[in-house]
């Protein structure tokens, strides 16, 4: 059985909606982009020294919510394959742009995801990030069979117990994960956590701290060797996300700047 591959998508194409999204990048903005991508690269192999890691431990994923491709190209030019949105119809108009230009890339949906748009995106996503309920994982087991492939998947987890935030907490992922027999079509890679917002990002360190001791814990005590991805870390906290173990961070302003509204 294969992973999960990129299909065409059975949706009308909606490559004026994502021309009309933003204005066409100019030459000072692509460099504007280009620049900040860099200094941000080079910040997260720094970070992840200094926190005793190898430099190349931490993955970026650029979140392109309400950019258009042309700002996108900016980084892909660059040679950056990760891309995360969190939007079903956004990504896929998306993915629909760049499948017509033979340009594959790894998508991310790192969103809130409905279990109605689930088969939308099975066979076009690298992962889903934002698996926060039971049902939700019912329909991607369900999907990803009929399409005869295996999705990728994080477990979302509220660490912080906050109402704001989908997830399960703590103490129903091991019972879940004993279950995975379950799930044949689905391939449990990690956690995937976020923090709220502080005005001092230190203040994330405990909640992804015990993210991280949770991620180890459920590893070893399953045997899940494969269970070793951490999504947590974005612009305003990834240094502390870093230094607490995370794999992949969430950044978009960062490399954009401010979104279209």
């Amino acid at each position: 059985m294969n992973k999960c591959a990129l299909q065409s998508s059975a949706n009308e194409k909606e490559d004026n909606q994502l021309t009309a999204l933003i204005p066409e990048a100019n030459k000072q903005r692509e460099a504007e982009i280009q620049k900040a991508y860099e200094t941000l690269q080079e910040d997260i192999r720094q970070s992840a020294v200094r926190a005793g890691r190898p430099a190349d431990s931490v993955r970026l994923i650029a979140v392109t919510k309400n950019f258009g491709t042309a700002d996108i190209d900016a980084i892909l030019a660059l040679g950056h394959t990760e891309l995360g949105e969190n939007r079903v119809q956004e990504m896929n108009s998306k993915i629909d742009y760049y499948t017509e230009r033979n340009q594959l890339y790894s998508w991310h949906m790192i969103g809130t995801l409905q279990r109605n748009k689930v088969r939308q995106i099975v066979g076009r996503v690298a992962m889903i990030h934002s698996v926060d309920s039971l049902p939700l994982l019912k329909e991607i087991e369900k999907r990803s069979a009929e399409a005869a492939c295996v999705t990728e998947v994080l477990l979302q987890v509220n660490i912080s117990l906050e109402e704001s935030k989908h997830g399960f907490t703590s103490a129903e992922i091991a019972p879940l994960l004993q279950k995975r027999d379950k799930f044949p079509h689905i391939r449990f890679r990690g956690l995937m956590t976020m923090a709220p917002h502080y005005d001092d990002p230190e203040q994330t360190r405990p909640i992804f701290r015990a993210a991280r001791l949770l991620q180890e814990k459920l590893s070893t005590d399953l045997n899940l060797p494969d269970f070793d991805q951490l999504s947590m870390g974005m612009t305003n906290d990834y240094h502390q996300a870093i230094e607490e173990g995370s794999t992949m961070l969430r950044v978009g302003s960062a490399i954009f700047g401010s979104r279209y509204q």
